[in-house]
């Protein structure tokens, strides 16, 4: 039982932020691909996979950073880095996840097949975009934005124009919550090499993570406006706005903690986008 919650603290079920960071434009995609009615089954086999594929990515994140965690004060305790689990439990764990991930996917078509691979490379990848990448959370963006094209490829067995906006969308939006979540480690990142986009943008972080909210939601604006979208919609990015704004108030003084309180936050930042598109479809 001891090995079983190490093994659930290093796929991260405690802190299931990162879950629903993906869910939502996850949601968002199969619901304007199906005009508000996906099929339960593929919705089902979206959550699942959503589950299975983030709580992949830690394990593999967390291995590709075993030897810079130890370093970083809010990461040092991990199971993997403290030396309570070993490396080929973590690639053991991420593989077999990774597996039952694809086989969820199995009954849909093959389009949407290809593009699970696509997500599992760019999943895979991801981690050591720090080395060498001055704004690794845009790599990220697409990591977290893949079920975008993929659910509309479930849907449609194709990926449309509208599609590939929104994830360029969760691009925005992602630099914008990972730059929150790495102006709490700058100092130990600083120390250790990694690079983050909180490093990049410098004094102007602040103003950055504003910019990339502000064309996250300009362009999904437009794209659901350009779908048929009205009022409800509009309501919902409009209380996405007023939480973006929110969430300025805890970064502008960069206190570690309310950085960290901001970057969680964008869970309802994305609940309210989905409640505008699904409550659009459905009382239109």
């Amino acid at each position: 039982m001891n090995k079983l919650s190490l093994y659930f603290r290093l796929i991260r079920l405690d802190k299931p932020i990162g879950i629903l960071l993906l869910l939502w434009p996850t949601l968002i995609a199969l619901w304007i691909a199906a005009r508000g009615k996906p099929d339960p089954a593929v919705v089902l086999i979206f959550c699942l996979g959503t589950v299975l594929m983030r709580s992949a990515g830690c394990a593999i994140n967390d291995y590709a950073d075993r030897d810079f965690d130890k370093h970083v004060k809010r990461t040092a305790e991990r199971p993997l880095t403290s030396g309570r689990i070993k490396s080929w439990e973590a690639l053991a764990v991420a593989a077999v996840l990774s597996i039952v991930s694809f086989l969820l996917v199995l009954p849909l078509n093959t389009l949407t097949k290809q593009l699970s691979l696509a997500a599992l490379i760019v999943a895979g990848s991801y981690p050591y975009f720090k080395r060498f990448f001055a704004i690794p959370q845009a790599y990220l963006g697409i990591a977290f934005g893949f079920g975008i094209p993929m659910g509309f490829a479930a849907v449609l067995n194709q990926v449309p124009a509208v599609a590939w906006w929104l994830l360029l969308a969760n691009v925005f939006w992602a630099v914008a919550y990972d730059t929150e979540y790495a102006m709490v480690d700058r100092d130990d990142d600083l120390k250790i090499g990694i690079r983050t986009a909180a490093i990049t943008f410098g004094r102007f972080d602040v103003a950055a993570v504003m910019l990339c909210y502000g064309a996250a939601l300009a362009i999904i604006l437009v794209c659901g406006w350009l779908e048929g979208l009205r009022a409800w919609f509009v309501g919902g990015v409009a209380v996405a706005a007023a939480v973006a704004l929110y969430h300025y108030t805890l970064i502008r003084g960069r206190e570690r903690m309310a950085c960290f309180a901001a970057f969680r936050h964008n869970n309802w930042l994305g609940a309210a986008l989905f409640a505008g598109v699904a409550l659009d479809y459905a009382f239109s």
